[in-house]
């Protein structure tokens, strides 16, 4: 059974997905961050495709893509780390980034090779429903891999019911219709976005993502879905931390705990 599937068979709620750039902020600090991440209690591993173009995503991660490839990382370096990550990692781990990269690599070359390094899932939001299932799915599923869809305030019931059909594993839905790492609360139309969500009954669970900072707001957002998943407030941490794995202990149990 695939590794999402295992985790949210025996947790259902208050799932933490921590999402990073491989190659922040330096190259070889991917595995560092993966191992720190399950020790301190993570979920899930989310580790981002740095791309040059990364515009569904605000200034803090779009910065940790160009560091990240300013380094020297890329698609074939990322599969070796996770490779070596997983000797060591139980945790699901999840490959999310732009299609660009992943085409550039080749689909079927990459959905192999990320099977052999041991990666679970990916999250590619720019792949529509259509390509996925015309060019895609069969790669996916020759490897189990897991597609996750994202979805947002705007998306209407009926792509909603099309998008839960097509998924696997979970739906990622973004908390507004933003780029990644807009810090807001949770207005009342995002909550009636959630709570709508919460009460379609839908096949797959969710997460939700864009602006869970801190531990009040991933409290809140689990209100409604499994759980959340963190990008930006934790790539600020990588930043500026000068104690890696002491500082990322720190962070995951603030944000599961208070």
């Amino acid at each position: 059974m695939n590794r999402i599937h295992e985790l949210f068979k025996r947790k259902n709620k208050n799932i933490l997905s921590v999402f990073f750039t491989a190659g922040f902020p330096k190259l070889d600090d991917t595995k560092t961050i993966a191992i720190a991440l399950e020790k301190a209690g993570a979920d899930i591993i989310e580790i981002g495709i740095p791309f040059s173009d990364p515009v569904a995503d605000g200034p803090v991660i779009q910065q940790s893509n160009k560091t990240a490839l300013d380094n020297g990382m890329n698609v074939k370096l990322l599969l070796k780390q996770v490779t070596e990550i997983r000797k060591t990692v139980k945790l699901p781990i999840i490959l999310m980034g732009y299609l660009n990269p992943v085409m550039q690599y080749g689909v079927e070359k990459f959905c192999a090779e990320a099977k052999q390094a041991g990666v679970d899932g990916l999250i590619l939001p720019d792949l529509p429903i259509r390509e996925y299932e015309t060019e895609c799915k069969s790669f996916f599923h020759i490897n189990d891999l897991l597609n996750i869809f994202l979805i947002s305030p705007t998306t209407s019931a009926q792509r909603i019911i099309e998008i839960d059909k097509a998924s696997s594993g979970f739906i990622y839905a973004v908390s507004a219709s933003s780029t990644t790492g807009s810090k807001t609360d949770l207005s009342g139309e995002q909550e009636n976005y959630l709570q709508k969500l919460k009460g379609m009954k839908l096949k797959n669970p969710f997460l939700v993502g864009f602006g869970i900072s801190n531990c009040a707001a991933f409290s809140k957002v689990c209100r409604y879905g499994a759980g959340a998943i963190v990008g930006s407030a934790f790539i600020n941490l990588l930043k500026n931390t000068s104690s890696m794995e002491e500082d990322i202990n720190r962070f995951v149990k603030e944000m599961m705990e208070g």
